[in-house]
């Protein structure tokens, strides 16, 4: 089972959704990096659900870095973070031990790790485990952020609801647009937290579950960060968005709509603005041959609904091999759509840090 990703800065998770506690290891950070336990805090607390469209289960988050931290910075060493888990019923998954949750990942880990996997909760593939990414990232960002390179995701739609597009603004509008929803406790733009909770408590009324798009902008990030083919920044972007449970697709620029375009519409023409080379449209998303071009790294996460719900559900008991309904109890998130957005701004933060070290070596980030 691996579970590390980077190559200069690495970072891994560990632990369980009802074990004592998940966390993760920051690896390869230079030292002299601010650290402020208030804003890792911070971070955790919009990955923390609230109020009714959003699970029970609510944890503290009570964590404590073990190591790698002295004085508020890094040090160079390993940077261990440790989280506890305080709030699990693990008797609600008793009741439906063997039996296949439909597009979860139960059948699948049964398979792989031949029955000896933590079944609570989703265990190693819950969505508790990302508490580990956002804390971690939180490094990361304010390392970023010392760069003048700013991260943020937003609900670009849910439902009926959308909000703005920033593929359309330029840098300096996409970088307010970016300060407005950090500050956001609901990470939209445009005034419409009450809809999207709308629909969300639509789908929960109807024992259901909703997915949606959420959009992720990066400015600041100079010209000529990532490779060619294998080690392209949308490669490694991707690659790590797509380890977030839930994420079924990932589009860079105009994304799919780019194959219904002519040349004449899709190219990005470059100009000179303020003595800047950059481009007029951003239909690329701020890459050229897998290499950041300086313009806003622009990319969509396809988020899917939450399979945890109510009804009941065609399913397979996997000890007996016979065919079951399933109906799920328990404390489970209609939507996951706002949680998921600082988890993907956490772990792009953490491969921009990777990428930036490769080029120009990890004391850049100091």
């Amino acid at each position: 089972m691996r579970n590390s990703i980077g190559r200069n800065i690495t970072l891994t998770i560990f632990g369980e959704s009802h074990g004592d506690a998940i966390g993760a290891v920051l690896d390869g950070m230079p030292a002299g990096i601010e650290v402020s336990d208030e804003f890792i805090a911070a971070q955790l607390s919009k990955r923390r659900p609230t109020g009714s469209t959003e699970t029970a289960r609510v944890e503290n988050d009570n964590f404590k870095i073990l190591s790698g931290v002295f004085n508020g910075h890094t040090t160079g060493a390993p940077i261990c973070i440790i989280i506890p888990n305080e709030n699990t019923r693990s008797a609600d998954y008793e009741k439906t031990l063997g039996i296949a949750r439909p597009s979860h990942a139960d059948y699948t880990a049964h398979i792989k790790y031949c029955g000896f996997e933590d079944y609570r909760g989703g265990g190693h593939f819950s969505g508790r485990i990302t508490a580990g990414i956002v804390a971690a990232g939180a490094i990361a960002i304010k390392a970023l952020e010392k760069r003048n390179i700013k991260i943020g995701t937003h609900i670009l739609s849910c439902g009926d609801v959308s909000d703005m597009d920033l593929l359309t603004e330029d840098p300096i509008c996409t970088a307010k647009c970016i300060d407005t929803l950090n500050a956001n406790p609901f990470p939209v733009i445009s005034d419409i937290s009450d809809n999207i909770s709308a629909e969300i408590l639509k789908a929960k009324n109807s024992q259901d579950s909703i997915g949606g798009i959420v959009q992720t902008a990066i400015t600041g990030l100079k010209a000529g960060v990532g490779e060619p083919w294998f080690d392209s920044l949308e490669g490694a972007i991707a690659n790590a968005v797509f380890s977030i449970g839930g994420v079924k697709g990932v589009e860079f620029g105009a994304g799919f709509a780019l194959s219904g375009m002519k040349g004449s519409e899709a190219n990005d023409c470059f100009c000179v603005k303020d003595g800047n080379i950059q481009t007029v449209t951003n239909n690329n998303g701020g890459i050229n041959g897998g290499i950041s071009n300086g313009m806003p790294i622009v990319f969509n996460t396809a988020v899917k609904p939450t399979p945890s719900i109510a009804q009941p559900q065609q399913s397979v008991n996997m000890l007996t091999s016979q065919e079951q309904t399933l109906t799920l109890t328990g404390r489970h998130d209609p939507a996951i759509i706002r949680r998921i957005c600082i988890v993907i701004s956490s772990i792009t933060a953490i491969v921009l840090c990777d990428m930036l070290s490769l080029k120009e070596g990890t004391d850049y980030l100091k």
